[in-house]
C-alpha cells in the first residue's frame, strides 16, 4: 500500500485507525481528527524518488567498565531514522536527532545517535550477541544499515600459560611460551626483556609467533635476562610472571703443552687448561682430562735403587691407617650406646607408661607381644592423664618462651595439663590475647574462638557449628614445650581481605596462633569452602596475612610443592591445610571461565509473630559455609525470626548475570504483594565478590483480613540465564513453622578443646606401632602407599613420601576427616586388608577384655 505523500508542507490526518498507527511509526505525527500538522521532513520534488543512502553507519563497539557507548547513523535523503536493537525498535525518546542540509545537493541530511549501557547488554548476555542497526526512510522506501555488535570488554587476570625460565647453552634456540588471559577484545601481546620492549624488527634474532610465543634463534650472552609476556586490550594490561633465561658457556680445551722431562718415577706428563673459552654463567667445565702421563723408555729413566728407606715408609703408612680405623670404630660404638640410652629414657617416660590407659584392649599374649608392649589397666574405661608437666630443659621451674609469644606460666612454675576438656574462662582468655601486640587483629568474639594448652601429645581445637577445626598431631609441639594455642573465625567487617578484578572469597577467614611458635611437624587446619571444587574451572590461592598485616599468596591449589610449608587436601565442601606455621588464612579464587560456580545457601525466615496486616519473608543468599549459616541463625534468633523452610543450595556461575527473586501463586482473595516490580534483584558483583557476609531480600506481603492465617505461595530464586531454586510455602503464620533453635542449628556438643590422647581416635602407642610397621618400604607394596590408596589419598603420594614418617601424616589426615563420624573398625579393616596384624587391636571390645 502506498504511503500518503510527504511532499507537501501540510498533511491532513484523515486515515483509518490502522493507517494512523502506521503513519505515526513512519512519519512521527501526532494527529487529532480534523487538525493539521507540519510534516517531520520534506523533500524537494526533484529528489522525491531517491532511496536513502548512509553517510555514516553504526560500528562495533566495546563497553569498558560501566561507560555507555554511542552509536551514530547519518543518511540522505531521509525523512526518518530509527534504531533497532536485537530485533526490537528503540524508543523514540532515546534517539538524539540532528537535521542539516547538504549545501551541494540541497538534500536533507539526518543524523541519529543512541546510547547503549552495560545493563542493556547484560540482559541478553549468554543468549546471543547484542547488535543494533538503523533503518532510514524516504518517500520512495527504506534502507537498513550494517549491524553493529556491542560487547562487554574484559581481560582476565590469569595467563592460560606463562613463560618458564630456562638455562640454555650459547647459540642454542630458545622457545618461551605465552598464552594470554581470556579477554574481549582479544588481547595483544608484547614481550619485554628486563622491562624493555622487544622489537623483532630491530633485532632479527627475536621472532614472535602467531600464537604469541617468543623465539630466540641463537642464544647470545647478551640475551640473559628476565623475560615477561605482556597482554593488553582496551580494558587492562596484564603482566605474566618473569621467566629468567640464563645463557651459559661450556668450557673448551686449550692445546696440550709439550711433554715434560722424564721424572724419577720413570714417567713424563703434559697439561691443558679450560680457558678457550672459560666456562661462564653456570656453564659446564671442560670434559676430559687436563693432565696426561706417559711411561718413559728405559733409556730415558733415571737409575734409582730401592733401599731400607722405602720399606720403612710403607710400614709407617700401614700403621697409621690401622690406628685411624680403630679410632673410628670406638667413636661409633660410643655414639650408638648414648643414643640407645636416650631412647630408653624417652620410652620409659611416666606419661606413656602410667598415664596413658588404652581402653577396651585385651592383655597381650606371649605370641602377640610385638603388638602391644604395655599391660592395660582393666579397672577403668576412660583415657585420662592429669598431672604437672615441666620443661625438661629448664632447671629454674619456668618453661621456655623462645619459640613464640606464649602466655604467662602458672604461679608454681608449671603448667597443669588435663587430657580432656579444658574449662577455663574463654572471655578471660580472649581479653588477655587482645592486649598483646601479636593479637591486635583478634576479635573479642567468645562464641567464635576456642583455645587450649598443649604439649607434645597434641590435641584438637574446634569452633562449634562452623566446620572449622585445628588438629595438632602428636610430636607437632617439640618435647619439653607447652603452648597455649587459639583458633578463631574472623568477621569480614573486622578484617577486610583485598580482592582484585574477578577474585572472590571462597572460605571463612580463620586465625590460629600464636603465629611465632615453632612446630616439629605440620598441623591440619580444616575449614569449609563454597566453590564447585573443580580446579579446571578455578585458580584458587591460599592467602596468609603477614606480621605487617599484608596478605600474601602462599599456595596455588593443585600446584603444591612438597618443599613448601603449606599443602592442601581439597574435598567437596572442605579444605584441609597442612601448615608448618600458624597465622591467618583464607582461600581466594579467580574463575578461569564462565563455567566456574560458587555454592550459595538460600534460607527463608519470617516474623515469629504477626499482629498486623503486613507479613515479611526474608530470603538470605549467603556463601555455603557453616560459619555464615551459624551467624545468620544467631542474628535471626535475636530478631525473633523463625525458619520457614529447609535451606536450598544454588550454583551461582561467573556469567555476570544478577540473582533474581520473585514470589508467585498467592491466593489473590486473601493476600497481595506490596512489591511494585515483578521481581527483586541482587547485583552479580555483590554476590561474586564475597566480601559481604550475607545478602538478603525482604518480601512484604499484606493480608486483606486479620483472620487470614494460612499462606500458600511459590518463592523462586534464580540466576538470569542460569540455575534456580523454588520454595513451595504452605504454613500457618500464627502458630506453624520451625523455631530458629531447631535441628537446623546443629550446635556441636563436642568440647571445643581436647588435649592429649582423648583428642584422637587411634591410641598413641597403637599409632606408633602402625607407623613403624608401614613406614618401611615393602616389596609387595604392603606399606604406607597401600594405606593411602585404600583411603583414596593417592593424589598426595609425593607429599607423604617427603615426610620422615609418611604413615603418620596419613593418619593425621584420617583423624582430621573422621573425628565426628569416623569408624575405627573401618580403619582396622583397611589395615587387615593390607595384611598388618596391628589392626586386630582395634577390634577387641570392652566385653572381651
Amino acid at each position: 500500500m502506498k504511503m500518503p505523500s510527504l511532499l507537501g508542507p501540510f498533511v491532513r490526518c484523515r486515515f483509518s485507525a490502522t493507517l494512523l498507527v502506521l503513519w505515526l511509526a513512519f512519519a512521527g505525527f501526532t494527529c487529532t481528527a480534523g487538525s493539521e500538522h507540519t510534516a517531520t521532513a520534506t523533500l524537494p520534488a526533484a529528489f522525491s524518488d531517491l532511496l536513502p543512502h548512509f553517510l555514516v553507519e553504526p560500528e562495533d563497539e566495546y563497553i569498558v567498565k560501566n561507560k555507555p557507548v554511542t552509536l551514530t547513523c547519518r543518511s540522505t535523503p531521509a525523512t526518518q531514522i530509527y534504531f533497532k536493537c536485537n530485533g526490537e525498535w528503540v524508543h523514540q525518546d532515546d534517539h538524539l536527532i540532528e537535521r542539516t542540509v547538504d549545501p551541494a545537493t540541497a538534500l536533507p541530511v539526518m543524523q541519529v545517535t543512541i546510547d547503549i549501557t552495560r545493563q542493556q547488554v547484560e540482559k541478553i548476555f549468554g543468549l546471543d550477541e547484542y547488535w543494533c542497526q538503523c533503518v532510514a526512510w524516504s518517500t520512495t522506501g527504506t534502507q537498513k544499515s550494517q549491524k553493529a555488535y556491542i560487547r562487554i570488554a574484559y581481560l582476565r587476570k590469569n595467563f592460560e600459560e606463562e613463560p618458564q625460565g630456562k638455562e640454555v647453552a650459547l647459540d642454542q634456540e630458545v622457545l618461551l611460551r605465552c598464552h594470554p588471559p581470556e579477554g574481549v577484545p582479544q588481547a595483544e601481546v608484547e614481550w619485554q626483556r628486563n622491562e624493555d620492549v622487544i622489537d623483532p624488527a630491530s633485532d632479527p634474532n627475536f621472532f614472535i609467533t602467531t600464537d604469541h610465543n617468543l623465539v630466540i634463534k641463537k642464544a647470545r650472552l647478551a640475551d640473559t635476562g628476565n623475560y615477561t609476556c605482556v597482554a593488553k586490550n582496551i580494558v587492562a594490561r596484564r603482566k605474566s610472571t618473569s621467566a629468567t633465561v640464563l645463557v651459559y658457556v661450556d668450557g673448551g680445551w686449550s692445546e696440550w703443552s709439550k711433554w715434560s722431562a722424564c721424572g724419577a718415577d720413570c714417567s713424563m706428563w703434559r697439561t691443558r687448561e679450560c680457558t678457550q673459552p672459560s666456562p661462564g654463567t653456570g656453564g659446564k667445565e671442560c670434559q676430559g682430562l687436563d693432565l696426561q702421563s706417559l711411561n718413559c723408555t728405559s733409556e730415558q729413566c733415571p737409575q734409582t735403587v730401592s733401599g731400607a728407606e722405602d720399606v720403612a715408609l710403607y710400614v709407617g703408612m700401614v700403621a697409621v691407617a690401622l690406628c685411624l680405623t680403630l679410632l673410628l670404630i670406638v667413636v661409633v660404638l660410643v655414639y650408638r650406646r648414648k643414643k640407645e640410652g636416650l631412647d630408653a629414657d624417652v620410652a620409659d617416660s611416666s606419661i606413656l607408661t602410667t598415664g596413658f590407659q588404652p581402653m577396651g584392649i585385651k592383655p597381650s599374649k606371649p605370641e602377640n607381644s610385638h603388638l602391644l608392649t604395655i599391660q592395660p589397666d582393666l579397672t577403668t574405661t576412660t583415657t585420662s592423664y592429669q598431672g604437672t608437666l615441666r620443661s625438661r630443659h629448664d632447671a629454674t621451674g619456668k618453661f621456655s618462651m623462645t619459640n613464640g609469644p606464649l602466655l604467662d606460666p602458672l604461679p608454681n612454675g608449671s603448667h597443669s595439663l588435663h587430657n580432656g576438656k579444658l574449662n577455663s574462662d574463654p572471655a578471660e582468655f580472649v581479653s588477655r590475647l587482645s592486649t598483646q601486640t601479636y593479637f591486635k587483629t583478634l576479635p573479642r568474639d567468645v562464641a567464635n574462638t576456642s583455645y587450649g594448652t598443649f604439649n607434645f601429645l597434641g590435641g584438637r581445637l574446634t569452633i562449634p557449628s562452623t566446620g572449622i577445626s585445628l588438629l595438632i598431631p602428636p610430636e607437632a609441639i617439640p618435647r619439653g614445650k607447652i603452648y597455649e594455642i587459639y583458633l578463631t573465625v574472623q568477621r569480614k567487617e573486622d578484617l577486610r581481605l583485598p580482592l582484585a578484578g574477578c577474585q572472590t572469597l571462597l572460605s571463612p577467614v580463620v586465625s590460629c596462633g600464636p603465629p611465632g611458635v615453632v612446630l616439629s611437624r605440620p598441623v591440619i587446619l580444616s575449614m569449609d569452602h563454597c566453590f564447585d571444587a573443580c580446579l579446571d574451572n578455578w585458580a584458587v590461592r591460599l592467602k596468609k596475612q603477614n606480621y605487617e598485616g599484608v596478605w600474601e599468596d602462599v599456595l596455588l591449589m593443585g600446584e603444591e610443592l612438597v618443599s613448601e610449608p603449606y599443602y592442601c587436601q581439597l574435598e567437596a565442601e572442605t579444605c584441609r591445610l597442612f601448615s608448618e606455621q600458624l597465622g591467618t588464612f583464607a582461600l581466594v579464587g579467580e574463575s578461569l571461565h564462565m563455567g566456574a560456580a560458587k555454592r550459595l545457601r538460600l534460607v527463608l525466615f519470617s516474623d515469629a509473630y504477626c499482629s498486623t496486616l503486613e507479613y515479611n519473608i526474608r530470603v538470605y543468599c549467603m556463601d555455603d559455609t557453616q560459619d555464615v549459616f551459624k551467624e545468620v541463625m544467631q542474628m535471626e534468633r535475636q530478631l525473633g525470626g523463625r525458619l520457614i523452610d529447609e535451606p536450598h543450595v544454588l550454583l551461582f556461575k561467573d556469567s555476570y548475570h544478577n540473582l533474581r527473586l520473585s514470589i508467585h501463586d498467592m491466593p489473590q482473595a486473601h493476600w497481595r504483594s506490596k512489591l511494585l516490580a515483578g521481581y527483586q534483584e541482587i547485583p552479580f558483583y555483590h554476590i561474586w565478590n564475597g566480601s559481604q557476609r550475607y545478602l538478603h531480600c525482604t518480601f512484604t506481603l499484606e493480608r486483606l483480613s486479620l483472620s487470614t492465617c494460612e499462606l500458600t505461595c511459590q518463592l523462586c530464586v534464580w540466576q538470569v540465564e542460569g540455575e534456580g531454586q523454588s520454595f513451595s510455602l504452605d504454613f500457618n503464620i500464627a502458630k506453624d513453622t520451625r523455631a530458629v533453635d531447631s535441628e537446623f542449628l546443629l550446635m556441636d556438643s563436642n568440647a571445643t578443646a581436647l588435649a592429649g590422647p582423648s583428642a584422637f581416635q587411634i591410641p598413641y602407642l597403637i599409632r606408633q606401632k602402625i607407623c613403624s610397621s608401614l613406614d618401611a618400604p615393602c616389596p609387595n607394596g604392603a606399606d604406607w602407599r597401600m594405606l593411602a590408596q585404600r583411603l583414596k589419598l593417592e593424589r598426595h603420594m609425593s607429599f607423604f613420601a617427603s615426610k620422615a614418617s609418611p604413615t603418620s601424616v596419613i593418619l593425621d589426615l584420617w583423624e582430621a576427616q573422621h573425628f565426628h563420624s569416623g569408624n575405627i573398625n573401618q580403619l582396622a579393616t583397611v589395615m587387615a586388608d593390607i595384611g598388618k596384624q596391628e589392626a586386630m587391636i582395634f577390634l577387641v571390645s570392652d566385653g572381651e577384655c
